[in-house]
């Protein structure tokens, strides 16, 4: 009989008798200690876990005994132990996506492990300078089943600069001058060097030698040379200040322009205009077509000769740089300077506008500052400089890639070839005894021909056309341009 019949048939046999009162109390406290075995019961099915299960009991109650286990009601079994959690691993499904947001996850996902790759790409080019051209070099590849897996070489093949002149020259009485400027390679493949008093031609494609001027008869000497872009005109400069332009093919001079009051020692191209800068402190701009017509620009702004110049690819900037540690930009209409950069601690003779990226400014220093720095001159600000440990005579850009020469003097005499913008050191090439005080690069980009005190002219193999062509249209240089 249960519990609750029980109570029920008792309370009818004992009702209307004298003890009445008795039995409602014992009625009552065997009702209400069913309700809390109930209870126990259902708090244990639903807490499950026996560490943290608690059993609700109130004083004096007969499962309140700590020193028995608590089964609940005799009819009505106990599930504690049960662990339904653990017997019955029961997964929770999360809601079924549709297969538009699934796709779109992932597109996501894919995207941001693209986003990763080209990163991880970005950072092994500009810190290891892996030369990593494309990502699709870089996919990780698909998985196919009892296929042996290609191995790859994890050195990257090195391009190999010779450090022997495949061509050495002599050039006696060439000038240790660093303020000079004696030795230009045309566009047609013919090389022009000043030799004290007479400018020479040598023929790249002949091997023949010409004498186009001797200035000893004026009691003058060659101070600089330099080809138009054509390739049929040359400037000479002179230590009495005037630049006389002969036309090769004539071998004739067809004219002589005055102005300066000292030596010329610094020329530069653009088009028919040519500039020309002088131990006077000033930059004469002239056209040669009509010199006696068109008034001549002065650009005022060096405080000591000026050594270098060099225009933009452009066309519309002049780089010039000056013995007062000062490189200056100027504009086509400006008379004075529309940028200025201090930061050289010597002489400023060596600059060199990028072709690749618009610009990118490179300068050089004498002895006392030996820096290569690099200059943004579309934001006026600094980007990066190496000291190199010795006196910075040239600069010169591949044309082919991001890739740069420079010559240097005191105290090492060296070639050095470096990577841009990781600035590592490719080649160091030496040979000359003197300062490596003048540089020109062939018309093909290929070689260039350096000269030095020692009166030798040596040629080397530095830049390569074939890597170059595939690495200026990499999405993965950071430096193709400067916005």
């Amino acid at each position: 009989m249960k519990v609750g019949a029980w109570c029920s048939s008792l309370i009818q046999h004992e009702e209307g008798t004298k003890y009445q009162p008795v039995i409602n109390k014992k009625k009552q406290n065997l009702h209400q200690t069913w309700i809390l075995n109930m209870k126990n019961v259902y708090l244990d099915n639903k807490m499950g876990d026996l560490h943290t299960r608690h059993h609700i009991l109130r004083p004096g109650s007969p499962m309140s005994s700590p020193s028995k286990e608590k089964y609940g009601d005799r009819f009505i079994p106990a599930r504690s132990g049960a662990a339904w959690h653990i017997n019955f691993n029961l997964n929770s499904e999360s809601p079924r996506q549709s297969p538009v947001a699934s796709r779109k996850a992932r597109e996501v996902a894919n995207d941001q492990a693209k986003d990763g790759l080209a990163y991880n790409c970005l950072l092994k080019n500009e810190l290891l300078s892996a030369g990593i051209e494309d990502l699709k070099d870089q996919q990780p590849d698909e998985r196919r089943i009892l296929v042996p897996k290609e191995s790859k070489n994890l050195f990257r093949a090195v391009r190999k600069i010779s450090k022997i002149p495949f061509k050495v020259l002599d050039a006696p009485e060439l000038q240790d001058d660093f303020y000079l400027n004696l030795v230009d390679w045309s566009s047609q493949n013919v090389l022009s060097v000043g030799l004290h008093t007479c400018v020479y031609l040598w023929s790249a494609c002949t091997s023949q030698v010409t004498r186009l001027c001797d200035l000893s008869g004026d009691g003058d000497k060659v101070t600089s040379v330099s080809w138009a872009e054509r390739g049929n005109l040359v400037a000479v400069g002179t230590h009495k200040g005037y630049v006389q332009i002969w036309d090769v093919a004539a071998s004739k001079k067809i004219n002589t322009l005055e102005g300066h009051s000292a030596r010329v020692g610094a020329l530069a191209w653009n088009g028919d205009m040519l500039s020309s800068g002088s131990r006077d402190r000033l930059i004469l701009q002239r056209d040669i077509r009509t010199p006696s017509v068109a008034p001549e620009r002065r650009l005022t702004g060096h405080r000591q000769e000026v050594c270098g110049l060099k225009w933009s690819p452009d066309h519309q900037h002049l780089a010039s740089g000056g013995n007062d540690n000062k490189l200056f930009v100027w504009n086509m209409t400006s008379v004075s300077p529309v940028q200025t950069y201090t930061d050289h601690l010597a002489a400023v003779k060596a600059i060199a506008w990028s072709p690749h990226q618009h610009g990118l400014l490179a300068s050089g220093g004498g002895t006392a500052d030996r820096c290569i720095r690099f200059w943004n001159t579309l934001t006026g600000q600094p980007l990066q400089s190496v000291d190199t440990g010795s006196q910075v005579c040239n600069l010169a850009w591949s044309k082919h890639s991001n890739e740069l020469v420079s010559t240097h003097g005191y105290s090492q005499n060296q070639i050095l070839v470096w990577k841009y913008p990781s600035l590592v050191q490719i080649a160091k090439l030496t040979g000359h005894s003197f300062r490596v005080l003048y540089l020109a690069m062939s018309p093909d980009g290929e070689a260039i021909v350096t000269g030095a005190g020692d009166e030798t002219l040596r040629f080397w193999n530095v830049f390569s056309k074939t890597r170059s062509n595939k690495e200026s249209k990499s999405v993965l240089n950071l430096f193709t341009r400067i916005r």
